[in-house]
């Protein structure tokens, strides 16, 4: 009895540092927006949220709602929501983003009826939020977990899911203080994981029974993007008989490792397609002044600069299509950042990948190493010029570096079918029909 009470008071005491959480995660974005662009969308696309929500769905619609976090969650979560859309035709698709940088690129989504943000959690904005959307399927993508939304939710027994997920030892719901996490992972009624790994720590804390391994669906949509290429009339133009570097997500740290790269003389032949994490006027500028042979892509599509040696994206979505061209593709966010972005993208069409020495917490990018279809960078002793005398190396031997890609595709397709046995559940568990 003596531990219940403490695991209570504890759980209360963990509620009231939330709370204080939530006011000052919206106290700050308020008091930022007026200086910073993603706070000031971040506010300002919640502003009459529910008002919004209220005139565009009916009380007699049939709501399926899918949660994400950003756009890559959105991605992960995609193939989802469009089989979904097609196993049940009289259901409508709500997806909610909580980040700007995923809403307003996805906002005018045509696989979903309605895209929202997400109103910040609090028990009467949670309640508020499912009376008028008041959904008859639930899926979170990966890490989402709001208290108060999961907690009401489960309370109006609507089915939830989180899909594509994934657990790490060192992460709150396996410490001491992590009773809360504990139980917002709790009120799903069912947890599917991306490898054994994660199952197992789920096991740990007593929710094996509500979890099982279903695998990424992130690989089902880059096969899905690969097995319907479309054309790009410039690159083409841009790459001719060229081999050519497709470096996608890149921040300044892979640009400065990149620039290295390409000084190696063995190297002139090749073309460069550089696609920034972000494409702000002032990055682009900064990227002009690194790549002086640079072009931005929209102006090459004017002028067809034949001595452009390298061409910069200017835009946004053409990144899991570029690749498809590569001889070889570097990822970005693995020099002076938290994580590499998505290397599956590049992988899914036979490209070998290079990435930086932040990896480690990626299960695709480990998994890429160790089956010989990626390569990583470390820091220190000149990682620009270790990458070109990659470069170098695989262009030379066109053995290895047809063996690279060979090994990097068979991973992804090999990792397919997530989608399939989450919808295979919900279609066993529940009839929405």
């Amino acid at each position: 009895m003596e531990l219940t009470l403490q695991n209570v008071r504890l759980t209360n005491l963990y509620l009231v540092f939330y709370h204080i959480f939530l006011l000052f995660f919206r106290v700050s974005l308020w008091v930022a927006a007026p200086f910073h662009a993603k706070a000031r969308s971040w506010v300002m696309g919640r502003v009459g949220i529910f008002k919004r929500l209220r005139a565009q769905i009916s009380p007699h619609d049939r709501v399926i709602w899918m949660h994400v976090a950003s756009l890559g969650e959105f991605e992960q979560g995609r193939p989802l929501i469009e089989r979904i859309r097609k196993e049940y035709p009289q259901h409508k698709i709500l997806l909610t983003f909580f980040s700007p940088s995923g809403y307003e690129i996805r906002k005018n989504y045509s696989g979903a009826d309605w895209v929202f943000y997400l109103p910040l959690d609090g028990p009467k904005t949670a309640k508020r939020f499912l009376d008028i959307t008041h959904p008859e399927l639930v899926l979170f993508v990966k890490y989402e977990f709001w208290f108060f939304y999961l907690k009401k939710i489960s309370y109006r027994k609507i089915p939830l899911l989180l899909v594509s997920a994934i657990f790490r030892k060192e992460m709150s719901f396996f410490r001491w203080y992590g009773g809360i996490s504990r139980k917002m992972a709790a009120r799903f009624d069912h947890l599917f994981v991306q490898d054994p790994d994660s199952l197992a720590l789920l096991e740990k804390i007593g929710l094996g029974p509500i979890s099982s391994v279903s695998g990424d669906t992130r690989f089902d949509r880059v096969a899905e993007i690969a097995s319907a290429p479309s054309t790009i009339d410039a690159v083409e133009q841009f790459k001719g008989s060229n081999p050519l570097l497709v470096a996608g997500s890149t921040w300044p740290g892979d640009e400065e490792v990149i620039a290295r790269a390409i000084e190696n003389p063995a190297l002139a032949d090749l073309k460069i397609i550089i696609a920034p994490h972000e494409v702000s006027s002032s990055r682009l500028r900064e990227l002009q002044v690194i790549f002086p042979q640079s072009e931005l892509l929209s102006t090459f599509q004017t002028t067809g600069n034949s001595n452009a040696k390298i061409l910069l994206i200017d835009s946004i979505g053409l990144l899991s299509k570029l690749y498809r061209y590569a001889t070889f593709a570097y990822v970005g966010g693995g020099f002076k950042q938290p994580g590499i972005h998505n290397t599956l993208e590049a992988a899914v069409y036979g490209v070998p990948v290079f990435f930086g020495p932040h990896h480690q917490r990626f299960l695709e990018a480990l998994a890429l190493l160790s089956q010989g279809g990626a390569l990583a960078l470390e820091e220190g002793n000149d990682p620009g010029k270790t990458l070109g005398i990659h470069f170098e190396s695989l262009l030379s031997n066109k053995i290895k570096l047809a063996q690279m890609g060979a090994a990097a595709r068979e991973y992804v397709h090999t990792k397919q079918g997530a989608t399939v046995t989450i919808l295979d559940f919900i279609r066993k568990k529940w009839r929405f029909n």
